[in-house]
């Protein structure tokens, strides 16, 4: 909590005191994002001093006990985000236990400042586990949107069932948001899971659908600067779809690579050049500045987004942070990839993880992870499909096994957390992936050479893109037409990928009981439609103690 937080109980007097590298010069913040700025707020702004809740609301990261409230005020026209301009706002918040807030338990107040972008966080502790709670902030006599979030049950509670959203690289230009409307329109989660690229850093025309803009980027040009970030950020958030969602359940976010420059590693990326586009410190600094600034996630460390979430006795929940640490990705083919000196996790997050994971006494150990563990091999595909899914997996045209963005690049790593489960019988490990923009349904072998022979150590559902690219908007396709070519030649070089959908955009609904793990897989009728329907598609689950996947054929 801020220090200029300050929390009342309810009964005391609460009134206020991708395609790869394209190189682009970005504009200098100032009078030259003053278009980019305004582009990033909705039309419907009116030109009235009166503060605004432009942006929606959001909660994120349920406790047993509190949830973590967001918001941004627009507290004159002109303090737009990025901008730096606008007075310091008081801003109050009310949580209760119905809609129509007869019943409040909690009430407090903070100041946005410019300093903060005017976004607003509010730690609320105090409340009761697995319990429904609806919340609004205000701010000179205007109230935000009204939303609903959930605490998440007491760490020894025992719990019958849970139910999260998944969703993964969601790119504006490429299309609407529909998978997250649909999501919203459900009535049962918990929470939401995003997986990482909640953003995109790319300007307008580098990365849209099959090369086509749907609808333009703000700022134009490839985001930079901490101002470029938050714009980025801040128009992101107008998304009516988003903010749908953001309204009706608490997210669990981490971040991938897109919400700092493509293939992110520690000291760099693919999508920097260093000098040209200032220094790699200083924008992942700007970036992370305003990750944390606009979205509700509490940082476990400085800078990171690894951190574990309980939820009863039935799951826990380990969430990664697979940019901060990791080496430079090498070349395809490169041996390099098990060189044992080379990290994708670093030392003390991967300690960190085999602990939390040994000493689970939960029925189920999820994984948030934001790149494919599962290994892959692209085998015999036909040369028209093997450039195309070069592009989309980063991998050289000429086409060798692997991806050495994700765990594949890392050999090493993978290969000490996979013989930590299988050394102290740890069951029930289920990886969550997003990034590769296809869905997936996998067992984790220890050895991929000797499966199935050798049993798997854990299991790994992939949802795919919410609007960027997959493998047949790269070819330019009709959808389906890929992977009814594809599909079948990854399996057979992948004995261990029980089924995988290189087409279609959509998203994951993972139901979990004492008995079984499951992931629905929907799909959208369109991803350029801002009406576009969603239908379900397949189902797999992982019985308790099996680590193998197995279809199933209905949804829950």
């Amino acid at each position: 909590m801020r220090p200029s937080e300050r929390t009342v109980p309810a009964a005391a007097d609460a009134s206020p005191p991708v395609p790869r590298r394209t190189v682009v010069k970005a504009a200098a913040a100032g009078a030259a994002l003053a278009g980019p700025l305004a582009a990033s707020l909705p039309a419907a702004r009116a030109a009235t001093a009166a503060p605004a809740f432009l942006h929606g609301v959001a909660s994120g990261d349920p406790l047993p006990d509190g949830v973590l409230l967001w918001t941004r005020v627009t507290p004159t026209p002109e303090a737009v985000p990025g901008s730096g301009l606008g007075p310091d706002t008081e801003v109050r918040w009310t949580v209760a236990r119905d809609r129509a807030f007869t019943d409040v338990v909690a009430r407090g107040s903070t100041l946005a400042t410019a300093a903060a972008d005017h976004t607003v966080k509010a730690d609320i502790r105090g409340l009761a586990p697995a319990t429904d709670y609806w919340f609004r902030f205000s701010a000179g006599g205007a109230d935000s949107p009204v939303a609903r979030t959930r605490t998440a049950p007491a760490a020894d509670a025992a719990v019958s069932g849970l139910r999260f959203g998944v969703v993964s690289c969601s790119n504006w230009e490429a299309g609407h948001f529909s998978a997250y409307r649909h999501l919203a329109a459900r009535s049962d989660l918990d929470a939401w899971l995003h997986l990482g690229d909640y953003i995109y850093e790319y300007g307008t025309g580098e990365y849209g659908a099959r090369g086509e803009v749907v609808r333009p980027t703000a700022p134009a040009h490839e985001i930079l600067t901490l101002a470029d970030y938050r714009v980025r950020h801040g128009q992101y958030k107008t998304d009516p779809d988003l903010q749908a969602l953001h309204h009706r359940a608490p997210v669990v976010a981490i971040w991938d690579d897109h919400e700092i420059a493509n293939d992110t590693w520690s000291g760099g990326a693919e999508n920097h050049t260093e000098g040209a586009e200032g220094t790699w410190a200083a924008r992942q600094a700007a970036a992370k500045q305003a990750y944390f600034e606009w979205m509700p996630v509490r940082p476990a460390l400085a800078g990171t987004t690894y951190r574990r979430l309980r939820f009863g006795r039935l799951a826990d929940l380990s969430l990664l942070d697979l940019r901060s640490f990791r080496s430079q990705q090498v070349t395809t083919g490169d041996g390099a990839v098990d060189d044992p000196e080379r990290t994708l996790t670093g030392r003390a997050q991967l300690d960190w993880l085999k602990a939390g994971l040994t000493a689970s006494d939960t029925t189920w150990r999820l994984v948030g992870t934001s790149v494919m563990i599962s290994p892959f091999a692209v085998g015999s595909l036909p040369a028209e499909l093997l450039g195309p899914l070069a592009e989309l997996l980063g991998l050289p045209r000429e086409g060798l096994a692997l991806n050495t963005d994700q765990w594949d690049g890392y050999t090493d790593d993978r290969r000490e957390l996979l013989a930590h489960l299988r050394a102290h019988a740890v069951r029930n490990t289920v990886f969550l992936t997003g990034d590769i923009h296809m869905a997936w349904a996998n067992d984790v072998p220890v050895n991929a050479a000797t499966y199935p022979l050798s049993a798997p150590a854990a299991t790994e559902f992939v949802v795919t893109s919410v609007t960027s690219d997959n493998l047949d908007d790269i070819v330019k396709v009709p959808e389906g037409t890929v992977s009814a070519v594809a599909a079948p030649l990854i399996r057979a070089a992948n004995r261990h990928v029980h089924w995988v959908d290189t087409d279609r955009h959509g998203y994951g609904v993972l139901d979990i009981t004492a008995e079984r793990a499951q992931m629905d897989y929907y799909v959208l009728s369109s991803r350029t439609a801002a009406d576009a329907t969603a239908a379900w598609a397949r189902s797999y689950r992982t019985r308790s103690g099996t680590q193998r996947v197995e279809r199933t054929y209905d949804p829950v």
